[in-house]
């Protein structure tokens, strides 16, 4: 549970209260009858008043059927004070249920203009998210998704609370899980073992190489994850996105090859290894522009959270396949020659 949230569920609806939602939501609301004329509804709101905070909407219910969300300004300024109350209220209106997941309704909250949403389980109102709720709601999704893209678990509690077992518990399975994906690293240099006999120095590039790839995918993951989480792109701009990235990681690679040959001339090495080196760096940035567009975008589409797939398990992917392309491009340039 998010460590500011406060229990302010009531008893009856102690059923809802290991729900997601439910950890935000308030029964300490205003709710009018359908029943009630302007001028009758304008007496009960004042009566229901506790303090000098004033909500902006109140809810009418029909018993506890939800009928519509009613602006207190619109109730207050309206002239005709003889006419139904229902006349004035919204029946087009974003509702919670208990059960929501947070990052399923963050989207649908960061759209909305409304400072306070009811929660409705099976018709009936069973509470609402304030203002200050929604702020921590999505202030929690933000939080989540930055510990889930650093590859740990999200905390339960603020972090100097939490004990350092807790800590090893959220970070080691994670950290188990890349070892095991970098291990195949080692395979491909393996295999490649005759390509780094022939030239040493290819060996010297290895970790520039797939450190580049790496950063390069981790900027783009990042980038997309959190422009989902806002509702800014979807699937169907999974296009524009590619292209978009892949022009930007042509411009970085060519940047990028250009510091290589540098860098390869600075140590002193032939023409030959800094036309490898310099290609790779091209060809890995425009790979890892492609692996770290779709991927996060594909696992959206299938239901899995995109945070989950975080920077490092992009960087990972990319190292391997990265030496891959270096060592495919040495084979050919040291066989042709």
């Amino acid at each position: 549970m998010p460590h500011h949230v406060k229990h302010t569920i009531h008893n009856n609806y102690s059923e809802f209260e290991d729900d997601a939602i439910a950890q935000y939501m308030d029964t300490d609301y205003i709710a009018l009858p359908h029943i009630l004329q302007v001028y009758e509804a304008r007496e009960m709101f004042l009566t229901k008043l506790k303090d000098d905070d004033i909500p902006s909407q109140v809810f009418i219910t029909d018993g506890k059927k939800l009928c519509g969300i009613l602006s207190v300004k619109k109730m207050l300024k309206e002239k005709e004070v003889m006419q139904p109350i229902t006349n004035l209220m919204d029946e087009s209106y974003i509702s919670l249920a208990p059960g929501d997941q947070r990052q399923d309704i963050v989207e649908l909250i960061s759209k909305s203009d409304c400072d306070i949403l009811p929660v409705v389980s099976n018709g009936k109102l069973v509470g609402c998210v304030t203002a200050k709720e929604i702020a921590h709601l999505l202030e929690d999704d933000v939080t989540e998704d930055a510990q889930r893209q650093g590859a740990s678990l999200p905390l339960d509690k603020p972090y100097l609370e939490t004990s350092p077992v807790t800590l090893w518990k959220k970070r080691a399975v994670w950290l188990l899980l890349l070892f095991i994906a970098e291990a195949y690293t080692s395979s491909v240099i393996q295999h490649f073992e005759d390509a780094l006999e022939s030239a040493i120095a290819l060996a010297f590039f290895i970790p520039l190489l797939i450190g580049t790839g790496g950063n390069s995918g981790t900027q783009i993951t990042s980038t997309l994850v959190r422009a989902m989480a806002l509702g800014e792109v979807h699937l169907r701009d999974l296009g524009k996105i590619i292209r978009k990235e892949m022009t930007t990681s042509l411009m970085v690679a060519v940047t990028l090859g250009l510091a290589g040959c540098g860098r390869a001339w600075m140590m002193g090495i032939g023409p030959e290894i800094t036309l490898i080196v310099s290609l790779t760096l091209v060809c890995i940035t425009m790979w890892s522009a492609i692996i770290s567009s779709v991927i996060p975008m594909v696992l959206k589409r299938v239901g899995i959270d995109p945070a989950v797939v975080s920077a490092p398990f992009i960087a990972t992917l990319i190292d391997g396949t990265g030496l891959i392309i270096y060592f495919k491009i040495a084979q050919y340039f040291l066989e042709l020659n």
